[in-house]
């Protein structure tokens, strides 16, 4: 499957943005889609994830309450709905889609991956 990220941009600390993913190839429903974002000069790290129907989702810690994970099959896309933003959320961030039986919060077992949009958040 090939994904294209879109949605990032400039916004202000407590402000809203919606990423979306859009995928091409067959079967979008078959695959559980995460979001990871990865900071300058630091590691990529898992932001949500959700499963194939919809529910469940899984969120890190940081972000559990501000960050909504959701998809439409119908469309093929994902969309990751961020809201009360920090100046710690600026990141790029990338969808990814996971073909394995089970949800996870690794990267590895994310196999296809968007291009990364950029989401930076001013204080």
């Amino acid at each position: 499957v090939q994904l294209q990220a879109s949605g990032g941009g400039l916004v202000q600390a407590g402000g809203s943005l919606r990423l979306s993913c859009t995928a091409s190839g067959r079967a979008f429903s078959s695959y559980i889609m995460g979001w990871f974002r990865q900071a300058p000069g630091k590691e990529r790290e898992f932001v949500a994830a959700i499963s194939w129907r919809g529910d469940p989702t899984y969120y890190t810690d940081s972000v559990k309450g501000r960050f909504t994970i959701s998809r439409d099959n119908d469309k093929n896309t994902a969309f990751l709905q961020m809201n009360s933003l920090k100046p710690e959320d600026t990141a790029v961030y990338y969808c990814a889609a996971n073909q394995r039986s089970y949800i996870s919060t690794s990267s590895s077992d994310f196999g296809s991956w968007g291009q990364g949009t950029l989401v930076t958040v001013s204080s």
